[in-house]
């Protein structure tokens, strides 16, 4: 015997297939990406073009590791990758004044990392471009 109501409950379950697989298709998407390892950076700012060296370590969305350049020495980084977007932190010293350092971007489908810089809250910035 067929019900009344059994192509409507067959709509239901069809759409609700659909929205779970849609929410899965979007998940996958936006997962974090795989930032660990060691880089090399090519910063351009006003003053100059430099060549810092960066190794991350990653857990899930969490980064740290170390920093390494002529023009800001050696540090400690932390961070954060959310999706394909990067953010990298950590406090340089500079005549002997610590100064604010942040690094952020996205990771490209070739995993190239590019953004902007900001050292001294805005007192000078710049680009960079990074390759493993």
């Amino acid at each position: 015997m067929r019900h009344a109501y059994t192509p409507r409950v067959l709509g239901v379950l069809l759409v609700g297939m659909m929205a779970f697989t849609l929410a899965s298709a979007e998940q996958a998407s936006a997962q974090t990406a795989d930032v660990a390892g060691a880089w090399t950076l090519t910063v351009s700012t006003d003053n100059a073009v430099t060549y810092p060296s960066l190794t991350l370590v990653q857990d899930g969305e969490t980064l740290t590791g170390h920093y390494s350049s002529e023009a800001l020495g050696e540090n400690d980084i932390r961070g954060m990758v959310d999706g394909s977007t990067v953010t990298i932190r950590f406090m340089a010293d500079l005549q002997g004044q610590g100064v604010p350092v942040v690094y952020s971007g996205t990771v490209d489908a070739e995993g190239k990392m590019s953004g902007s810089l900001d050292i001294a809250d805005g007192m000078l910035g710049g680009t960079f471009t990074g390759t493993r």
